[in-house]
């Protein structure tokens, strides 16, 4: 196989993969935050492989990818109503459940099989996810931390978005406010300041602290006058009067 035709199926696989894995955690999101943390971990998705140079320059981490791709499409796999026949070629599940563990096992086999790729930290960012659908806080909370803990910047980041969002759900909202504050000093390109600053004015908004999310929601309106983020920041300020 010419050498130009592999590196085209190597970004085919890479673009599934992105794609596939933003799609999956906008609608995590939405089940368990706002609409501004899908801004958050979409965009983390999407750049964290992007920016972080995810090139598949092995073959382990090539066959990583393809993995990962069916660990993904798991996750948003339909669900059949109950009673409904199996499809031998299409497989479905009945809960949201049954499909979180499914998926859960298949992330976890990248992470045993091929733990030196950089493949295997997004799997296991992703277990994570499926952990926080299976309402299985204290593994959720063991897997991003162990992303964060990883070294890798990009990656690290969107792991400590998740926990924060966890922490925010789970009424700790003391921890989520220092991990967002840690995000807004150190941007990176999978989560930016501005992204990090919304989760948080969010967050205290959300926690009956307004004059905290007003101050955010200020900062915000000022640092970017023009932009979507300080026409959002207007609109979150007049809400809050």
């Amino acid at each position: 196989m010419r050498a130009e035709t592999r590196h085209q199926l190597k970004q085919d696989a890479f673009s599934r993969v992105t794609i596939d894995a933003a799609e999956r955690t906008a609608h995590w999101s939405v089940e368990h935050r706002s609409t501004l943390t899908i801004a958050a971990i979409v965009v983390a998705v999407v750049l964290t492989v992007v920016v972080g140079g995810w090139y598949y320059l092995g073959a382990q981490d090539e066959k990583a990818s393809l993995d990962l791709s069916k660990a993904v499409r798991t996750m948003d796999t339909q669900l059949r109503p109950a009673g409904s026949p199996e499809q031998p070629d299409f497989p479905t599940f009945t809960s949201a459940k049954e499909r979180a563990q499914a998926a859960q096992k298949q992330f976890q086999a990248i992470v045993d099989q091929y733990p030196h790729t950089r493949t295997a930290d997004m799997a296991h960012y992703f277990l994570g996810v499926t952990a926080a659908n299976l309402s299985d806080n204290a593994a959720a909370e063991r897997n991003f931390k162990d992303v964060i803990s990883a070294g890798h910047r990009e990656v690290a980041a969107l792991a400590k978005a998740a926990l924060a969002s966890l922490y925010g759900q789970s009424n700790r909202v003391k921890e989520a406010v220092a991990l967002y504050q840690e995000l807004i000093a150190k941007p990176t390109a999978s989560v930016s300041k501005v992204t990090a600053q919304l989760s948080l004015a969010e967050l205290y908004h959300s926690s009956n602290q307004p004059l905290e999310a007003k101050r955010i929601y200020e900062q915000i309106k000022k640092e970017n006058p023009a932009g979507e983020a300080g026409q959002l920041a207007t609109q979150k300020l007049a809400e809050l009067k």
